[in-house]
């Protein structure tokens, strides 16, 4: 393994409390119990880290591409065809208009392609102005603006 940097907070502090074990401080039942695990899965664990050192404590499956993921030739069809004739639709709308040609993705999953591979980014909407006014110099002092004769006059 090439630097830490690809261990979780957890599989670092396995590998901390093991290589303690290593350093014949700690014993595994004693390392299980400061890990939280039992006493059976401290061991098949410390004779992983045993046999492949350091990357033996990382996830076996990180990396790797989920089984629910769709297929890349599909994403790529889909990209390539929301360029040439969607480019200005939102996904939501590129989606419903895709799955009239056949291509069906959820409109979350082809949000996610799109800002991937920069055909979509978002936009937050601006603020509405809202002017405030000038606050009075004594308390309860306001300004009537209801346009009454006796207000005009400058009665208080």
């Amino acid at each position: 393994m090439e630097g830490h940097l690809l261990m979780s907070p957890k599989e670092r502090r396995r590998m901390a409390v093991l290589g303690e074990v290593k350093l014949k401080r700690l014993k595994v039942v004693e390392a299980a119990e400061a890990l939280g695990l039992s006493c059976r899965q401290a061991r098949r664990i410390w004779r992983r880290y045993q046999e492949e050192g350091d990357a033996g404590l990382v996830h076996a499956l990180r990396g790797r591409r989920s089984g629910r993921a769709k297929p890349v030739a599909l994403k790529t069809q889909v990209l390539a065809r929301v360029k040439a004739r969607y480019a200005d639709f939102g996904p939501t709308l590129a989606a419903e208009h895709l799955e009239r040609e056949g291509m069906v993705v959820d409109h979350e999953t082809l949000r996610r392609w799109m800002m991937e591979s920069g055909q979509w980014s978002v936009r937050r909407r601006g603020r509405k102005h809202r002017q405030w006014r000038e606050r009075r110099a004594n308390l309860g002092l306001m300004v009537q603006l209801d346009g009454s004769p006796e207000f005009r006059r400058g009665h208080s």
